[in-house]
């Protein structure tokens, strides 16, 4: 059962893509199954910085097949200036290590007009999205009136006359909004380029994955945003417009669960959020902003896509428990424990005080969400500089004992953390798995 998915187990930006890149080394196939340009995926490699936003993070092996399943909304001409992007820096990216799903949505010059003009209108009350057009794009998907990847394949007059027409239809949602709209020819125009180029790259990646699979291939399922962010199980509206979790992994490439033998969640070793929504760990001041960091290195607290900075906390167990419960983790992964270092105490919300009762699990409402106050457990924090440790043991007691503690809580085992950025600061228990399959 050659499966292994990687999950967000917070709000997104647990550092996953530097995992994929670690979990790629072993892998046949690393398949993206969710979201689009929304998501940016840092991976640090020989002091090199990689900025991923939709080719997925398996594309710096070059042994490895890297898949962008249905279960994403891709825009054509971001796609194209990021494999361009990667060119330049000599990352080899041909139709046979990169394969696009027929069946995957195209987003349109006119969704992203339509995501900035929605965000404007919600005022105080927007929800704070990447404005790449990522909801509109899964709106049309479900209201079937979407253009698909594969529609790239057909004759270019045919595809132009597509596109056309759904940005046209499009204008008229903005026209209504009194806003500007959009010339639909010009803008198709860049798309039609983008399509001629992209087209190779295209197939039914079910049926690819299907085969891979039936040979023995060995496939890495690499997730975006987090489970606290999945349409169904986040705290909505506050959402992206897919679903993160180990479901949408099934869905968002068409494959079985049979196929599945390991789930890992990644987890930061504290609490971050972009955008609007509760999150009941959430500090101001000196610790927060030692989470954060400066800005001026790519590990600090700032988003990959947008440049926003995070919204920072303590870890947060009562979401971290739920987080395992919707995606049955077989294990956990910890990331910048590094960041820890330096406090002399460290808190963990091991549950919440909502009107007076005790909750473990986070409550069915936002209304609830905003009431809550997390009841901390605090713990013993350290001061060395963690970032050259590599096994277990050379790790300070306190932090074996952070680790030791947020499993129990938990009910998941921790044998992997991250004490850094780059691909081999990582600090394994002698039991851990050292790589993602075992052939």
């Amino acid at each position: 059962m050659p499966i292994t998915i990687l999950i967000g187990a917070q709000w997104g930006d647990e550092g996953k893509g530097r995992v994929v890149d670690w979990l790629a080394a072993s892998a046949d196939i690393v398949a993206r199954y969710a979201g689009g340009d929304n998501a940016g995926h840092t991976v640090a490699l020989d002091g090199e910085v990689y900025k991923l936003h939709l080719v997925p993070s398996g594309i710096l092996h070059s042994n490895v097949v890297s898949i962008m399943g249905n279960g994403m909304v891709i825009n054509p001409v971001n796609l194209l200036r990021e494999i361009e992007a990667l060119r330049r820096i000599g990352v080899d990216i041909r139709p046979e290590r990169l394969v696009i799903s027929s069946r995957a949505h195209i987003i349109t010059p006119a969704h992203v007009a339509l995501d900035k003009a929605k965000e404007l209108a919600l005022g105080d009350g927007k929800i704070g999205t990447t404005l790449r057009g990522i909801g509109p794009a899964y709106l049309d998907k479900t209201g079937r009136a979407g253009i698909r990847t594969g529609d790239m394949l057909l004759d270019v007059e045919e595809f132009a006359d597509r596109l056309v027409s759904a940005i046209e239809a499009s204008n008229e949602d903005l026209r209504a909004q009194g806003l500007e709209t959009l010339d639909a020819r010009e803008a198709a125009q860049s798309y039609l380029e983008a399509a001629d180029f992209l087209r190779p790259y295209i197939k039914d990646v079910s049926i690819y994955l299907h085969e891979a699979l039936k040979n023995g291939k060995l496939v890495l399922c690499e997730g975006a945003q987090g489970t606290l962010l999945d349409i169904d199980h986040g705290s909505y509206p506050f959402v992206t417009s897919s679903s993160p979790t180990a479901g949408g992994a099934l869905t968002g490439l068409g494959v079985g669960p049979l196929h599945v033998d390991r789930v890992l969640g990644v987890a930061k070793a504290f609490s971050t959020r972009v955008g609007g929504g509760p999150m009941p760990t959430e500090l101001d001041g000196d610790i927060a902003e030692h989470f954060r960091g400066s800005g001026a290195n790519f590990w600090d607290e700032f988003g990959t896509t947008t440049g926003r900075p995070r919204r920072c906390g303590w870890l947060d167990v009562v979401m971290l428990r739920y987080a395992v419960s919707v995606n049955g983790f077989s294990e956990l992964m910890l990331t910048k424990m590094d960041i820890l270092s330096g406090l002399e105490e460290l808190k963990l919300a091991t549950a919440y005080d909502i009107d007076g009762e005790r909750h473990h699990y986070p409550p069915v409402t936002n209304e609830q969400l905003e009431r809550a106050k997390p009841i901390y457990e605090t713990m013993p924090g350290w001061r060395e500089n963690i970032s050259n440790c590599r096994s277990f043991n050379e790790l300070p007691a306190a932090a074996r004992q952070y680790i030791n503690r947020v499993a129990e809580l938990c009910d998941v085992p921790i044998d992997i953390v991250s004490v850094g950025p780059e691909r081999d600061q990582l600090v394994q228990k002698a039991a851990a798995p050292t790589a993602a399959f075992k052939r």
